[in-house]
């Protein structure tokens, strides 16, 4: 019988498992809990690999426990670090929780009546602990030996800055968040990335010493793309979660741009989809004749779905649509007002924009760095104003090219994009 650990090998999910036995034990229902860090208000694309994969642990009758980290991330998990991180007061570590939760509760079901996600914060069971307790109960099961064998700790140990007790001490506090879940919700499973390994153990082998009982850990590949970069990055910085950070349009933007070495790969990690599906997109894209850029559209659609719901998509593709550099759509100012919100715009004083020289109003607003770098992207072709191609380098704004006398729409390639408005006198 098909099981999630099968499900999760084949999509290429599971880089490491504390024990084989695991996949006996999940024919019948198990708690799984993932940790999740507020360093910021929002998840990004990152985080989507362990929310998926709890999301997968629930369509197999699983129990997915998310924990947002109150009181971890007043320390700051070392993996994967080369330098000791700022460490957040409780007012900023309380509104990222907000953020974190909202964009867990669009990929778990919370609401299900026979395995309902459950979200907890950390900071809950920890603020009841006493240095000493702590000390007490909890530090005596650890072994510096061990902690010290740890491949995060030995990696920062070895650089210039070192390593602080504070971060030295963070497997222990992860490892009895295990051991309280263990206790308080019988969560036997965590999983992590491939980074978290020695904090999952930490807390397996926690359990195994203070309560003799069997724990379980899963780690999964780190997201990178095709060329070694991190995944989930852009050049206007990371791929949030939230539509607050990042709106629905340049999600999807961002998926429509992914390399095709990388498209199946997501298909696999970041959706829902049959990988009887994904098996005949990767027969598309080996064929001669296959169009580019399908798939990249087919992953945008899922993931942005995912993430931003239907409606969500539904914008994403209605601003794609309109704002796409020569399309035929006529723009209007009731088609730009409804996606002002999803791309960079700025107000100017009509003086500063009619008989201003495009590459003049492109430098000032930052689409462009230089206006040689203007020039030059107009005398090749990649400048449309209001959808249209310009051709002369030296073209200014007329009253003429204002939508709706307030408005334009000017973009660089298919990708850079910026609508700028004119200031409305006062009355």
């Amino acid at each position: 019988m098909l099981n999630v650990i099968d499900v999760l090998k084949e999509r290429g999910f599971i880089d490491a498992m504390t024990s084989e036995d695991l996949r006996e034990m999940a024919q019948k229902p198990l708690k799984v809990y993932c940790g999740f860090d507020p360093t910021s208000d929002s998840l990004h694309v990152g985080n989507l690999v362990p929310m998926i994969g709890l999301a997968w642990f629930q369509r197999f009758g699983h129990t997915p426990v998310a924990i947002v980290g109150g009181a971890t991330g007043m320390i700051g998990d070392p993996s994967g670090k080369g330098s000791e991180r700022q460490l957040l007061d409780e007012e900023t570590i309380a509104k990222n929780l907000t953020g974190i939760s909202s964009n867990l509760q669009t990929v778990l079901d919370f609401t299900s009546s026979n395995n309902p996600a459950i979200l907890l914060n950390n900071l809950d069971w920890f603020k009841s602990f006493s240095f000493i307790n702590f000390l007490r109960d909890i530090g005596k099961y650890f072994r510096v030996g061990p902690m010290l064998a740890k491949e995060s700790v030995k990696l920062r140990m070895a650089s210039e800055e070192g390593m602080s007790f504070t971060e030295f001490s963070y497997q222990v506090l992860q490892g009895y968040d295990f051991l309280h879940l263990n206790d308080n919700y019988g969560v036997t499973v965590q999983i992590g990335g491939n980074d978290q390994w020695g904090n999952i153990t930490a807390g397996t082998e926690l359990i195994r010493k203070a309560r003799a009982k069997s724990a379980f850990g899963i780690t999964f590949p780190l997201l990178t793309r095709s060329d070694g970069q991190k995944f989930g990055k852009s050049e206007k910085g990371a791929i949030w979660l939230s539509s607050e950070k990042l709106s629905p349009y340049e999600f999807y933007q961002y998926f429509v741009r992914v390399p095709d070495d990388d498209v199946t790969k997501m298909m696999r990690l970041l959706t829902f989809m049959e990988m009887s599906e994904i098996r005949e997109c990767e027969a598309m894209m080996a064929n001669p004749n296959y169009i580019a850029n399908t798939l990249q559209k087919r992953l945008a659609e899922e993931v942005t779905k995912i993430v931003h719901g239907e409606e969500g998509l539904k914008t994403a593709l209605r601003v794609t649509q309109g704002a796409a550099p020569g399309a035929d759509t006529a723009l209007n100012a009731e088609i730009l007002e409804s996606i002002a919100g999803d791309m960079p715009s700025h107000t100017l004083q009509i003086e500063e924009v009619v008989g201003q020289k495009i590459v003049d109003i492109m430098v000032k607003i930052g689409l462009q760095a230089s206006k040689g770098d203007a020039r030059r992207l107009i005398r090749n072709g990649g400048v449309y104003m209001n959808n249209q191609k310009l051709n002369d380098e030296n073209d200014s704004v007329a009253h003429s090219h204002l939508i709706d006398g307030r408005l334009i729409l000017l973009a660089v390639g298919k990708r850079n994009k910026a609508l700028i408005r004119i200031a409305q006198s006062p009355n």
